[in-house]
């Protein structure tokens, strides 16, 4: 859960602008068909074959990625993660995906507890998973390279609605499945999902636990 943060002039401008758009898909959505959110309820709980014990937000996420893969006949090759702070979801994921890419700029963002430099601490955990990949860089940057396609994609980023959009949207256009953490816990988050699925024309459906998992298919 860790991208840019905000401290000067320009940060606190891009925040105003995030926050605009954020109000405006709200009151624009309400003249708008309503898109549907419905609740991901799993019929099973199952633990991943890997896990990291380091604290995590994500706790509880890892036990319903079994049954996600299952019911929406997810191929398992290749997944795409934004946001990997100090690894809980991506050991997770490398357990059901052969290739897993992290993409993080590793020093946190303003929705974080953490604004230090962690990404060699995080690269040697993660060194033992040998189908992780990790990637430093902007989720701008990234996507602004890469053209490949995903089985699923995790957006775990700053939590604007702004940034969210920007990201999910070109995620959603790339993968399978998209999935957005936080969707209870930041209304901005949620409100992107929706409009991601107003915009593609894919189904939302919500996971409430653990701050909220967002679902796109």
């Amino acid at each position: 859960m860790t991208w840019r943060g905000w401290g000067g002039g320009k940060e606190v401008r891009m925040k105003f602008v995030s926050e605009l758009a954020y109000w405006q898909s709200v009151f624009g959505g309400l003249a708008q068909p309503r898109i549907p959110v419905t609740p991901f309820l799993p019929r099973r709980r199952e633990p991943p074959a890997r896990r990291l014990e380091v604290p995590s937000a994500w706790e509880g996420i890892q036990n319903i990625l079994s049954e996600l893969i299952e019911r929406f006949h997810l191929k398992t090759d290749r997944c795409l993660e934004f946001g990997v702070e100090f690894g809980f979801s991506t050991v997770a994921l490398s357990s059901y995906f052969n290739s897993v890419v992290g993409v993080d700029i590793f020093c946190g963002d303003i929705h974080t507890v953490n604004k230090q430099n962690i990404y060699e601490e995080t690269a040697d955990r993660l060194s033992p998973y040998t189908n992780i990949e990790l990637v430093r860089s902007d989720y701008r940057n990234f996507i602004q390279n890469e053209h490949g396609l995903f089985d699923l994609i995790h957006v775990d980023i700053v939590h604007t609605f702004a940034d969210t959009f920007a990201c999910g949207l070109w995620s959603a256009k790339h993968s399978q499945c998209t999935i957005f953490h936080d969707t209870e816990s930041f209304p901005q988050v949620k409100q992107a999902v929706v409009e991601i699925a107003r915009t593609t024309g894919k189904k939302f459906l919500n996971f409430e636990e653990s701050f909220g998992l967002g679902i796109l298919v």
